[in-house]
């Protein structure tokens, strides 16, 4: 009995310390690391640490998650039967910027001991992802962050395919993505907690925190999360900080005068994504200046006045959540805000930067700064903190169709999303439904994130459509409802067709030759005097008038061979739920 028992003690005291930490925080170490580490909690702590595997990188690297709980509360299920609020948070989602997973360990370990926080993990369970872009991570070198300070190595900002995790919450392209969303949807954490490092100017702030709801998004939330802002800003205030609650990033990128501002980012970004499902999403940036170890500190006292935070109140939010839970699921929820932008409205504040020198450059001829380190100074700033809806959309009183041509790739993705649906079991006649007709595409002239987007422009209008057996029926009503309108509402900033998954209905299949139409134009203008004045008030338009293919099309769009889908969004907007729905989920 005797090895049994010196197994269990070495178990027990076997150190968890990183090598971020033994090399005095000049180091991070690699994914090996992650795993070693990710074994060796839960045998640290039994029955209160679990470490999960919830997909597989493209490169074949295990996606790790450590769930922590005093009580034992480490399922979703476990959790969801005790009410129990559930704080996720991330790091190396940009794998250069791994502040978070050093912090993190380093955390959970003080407060399993004991050291830290005592009692927190009897109110909240925690889940924490170490690196969230894993391949990335272990694209490992010493020059992948010229404006940051330390670690000496580390990851790389976009995955093994190039994708750039932080802005594919919405379109969830990479199968790491995919695998995310499905961990969260499956958690339903109260708060998704993002650990980044910034790029950009000098300046003595160290730390800005993002969160939402506070300016937008459901009172019952938005209330409370304007409260424990201000208190985690001012707990990091007396910890020594000089924390932001925006993103430190100049309105003109080189000009500190030129003001800051607060956003509210669209769902490509993570905590944004999180806000559209009406939870709080929260963005944390230290400072890529500020060295290493006073990075991961930092992230770690962001951490833990966050836990603190939502341990003391997290049985009143999870009461208000289900209240706009329940709000959305019945139908109460009209308008989204798709957009949002800045007035032009500002107010001074004081901003601790460094004295600098800003002129041309004789060789880019580019504006040139440069930063004084040793020259602190206060400087006054417009900061444009007034927000105003840019993009709205009205919610359907029923929701959205998705045709069968569609329907096979669009499921998958609102099954990611965490979103309901179902699947029409009959070929319905025709209906009437709201269709979106574009009056005007563009096209972004270089891809992003390997999508060639599309903006357009129009207005939905009645039309009778026929509704095809394995058409998808999305009701606007349920919980994640403004995510229902970012993802198929045409005129969003992240929406499917924003992004190009519906591009080929805004190109032009079908032809009609000059020889044919002129004949017809002549015999429309002779009999149809609607038409003719249409003509002759177009003629006023000086680029129409001046444009043979502007005139050409005039008539063409007239003849009865025109292909009446081009410029038709394939996805349509229903008033009730059509007959013969199946459930999918």
């Amino acid at each position: 009995m005797l090895l049994p028992t010196l197994l269990a003690l070495t178990l027990h005291q076997a150190p968890l310390t990183t090598v971020a930490e033994k090399s005095g925080w000049t180091h991070t170490g690699r994914y090996a690391e992650v795993e070693s580490l990710c074994r060796a909690f839960p045998k640290r702590y039994p029955g209160k640490v679990r470490c999960d595997t919830f997909g597989t990188t493209p490169e074949g690297r295990p996606l790790l998650a450590l769930v922590a709980s005093a009580d034992g509360t480490l399922t979703p299920a476990a959790a969801a039967k005790k009410n129990r609020p559930i704080v996720f948070f991330q790091g190396g989602i940009h794998a250069g910027e791994i502040d978070g997973k050093d912090a993190g360990f380093w955390l959970l370990r003080d407060v399993l001991d004991g050291k830290a926080l005592p009692g927190v993990l009897k109110n909240v369970t925690a889940v924490f992802v170490p690196v969230f872009n894993v391949d990335g991570h272990e694209r490992f070198g010493p020059n992948h962050r010229p404006n940051q300070v330390g670690p000496e190595e580390m990851g790389w900002r976009t995955t093994g395919r190039n994708l750039n995790l932080n802005r594919d919450y919405v379109k969830a392209d990479a199968p790491e993505m995919v695998a995310m969303l499905t961990l969260l949807h499956t958690w339903d954490p109260l708060i998704y907690i993002d650990l980044h490092a910034t790029d950009g100017a000098q300046f003595e702030h160290d730390v800005s925190v993002q969160m939402e709801p506070q300016k937008t998004g459901p009172e019952a939330l938005r209330v409370p999360g304007e409260k424990m802002i201000a208190e985690l800003l001012q707990g990091l205030e007396a910890q020594g900080h000089l924390p932001l609650p925006f993103y430190p990033s100049f309105e003109e990128w080189d000009n500190p005068q030129s003001g800051v501002s607060y956003g509210v980012s669209p769902p490509r970004f993570s905590h944004p994504y999180w806000l559209a499902h009406r939870r709080y999403g929260v963005l944390v940036e230290t400072h890529s200046w500020k060295p290493y170890a006073h990075r991961v500190a930092t992230t770690r006292h962001v951490l833990e006045g966050l836990l603190r935070l939502f341990a003391r109140d997290g049985q009143a939010l999870m009461k208000a959540r289900a209240a706009v839970d329940a709000e959305a699921e019945s139908g109460q929820v009209r308008e989204v805000v798709l957009a949002w932008e800045n007035t032009k409205n500002s107010h001074p504040i004081a901003f601790r930067g460094y004295a600098y020198e800003r002129s041309p450059s004789e060789l880019t001829q580019l504006p040139w700064i440069r930063y004084d380190t040793t020259k602190p100074q206060v400087w006054t700033l417009p900061y444009f903190e007034e927000l105003r809806p840019a993009v709205t959309a009205p919610l359907p009183l029923g929701g959205y169709l998705v045709p069968p041509a569609h329907a096979g790739w669009v499921a998958p993705k609102l099954t990611a999303h965490g979103l309901r649906f179902q699947r029409l079991g009959q070929t319905l006649p025709p209906a009437e439904v709201e269709v979106f007709r574009a009056t005007e595409t563009s096209f972004r002239p270089t891809s992003v994130e390997g999508h060639q987007g599309l903006t357009v422009q129009g207005q939905w209008a009645r039309e009778r459509h026929p509704l095809p057996e394995g058409t998808l029926y999305v009701p606007a009503a349920q919980k994640s409802a403004p995510l229902v309108a970012h993802l198929l509402e045409p005129r969003g900033p992240d929406s499917l067709l924003s992004w190009g998954f519906f591009n080929n209905h805004f190109e032009a299949k079908e032809y009609i030759e000059e020889y044919v139409v002129e004949p017809f134009a002549r015999e429309l203008l002779a009999k149809d005097p609607a038409v003719k004045a249409a003509w002759e008030e177009r003629l006023k338009d000086p680029a129409f008038a001046a444009d043979p293919k502007s005139r050409l099309r005039f008539f063409a769009e007239r003849h009865p061979a025109w292909d009446s889908h081009f410029n038709l969004y394939p996805v349509f907007r229903t008033d009730s739920p059509p007959a013969g729905l199946k459930p999918v989920r």
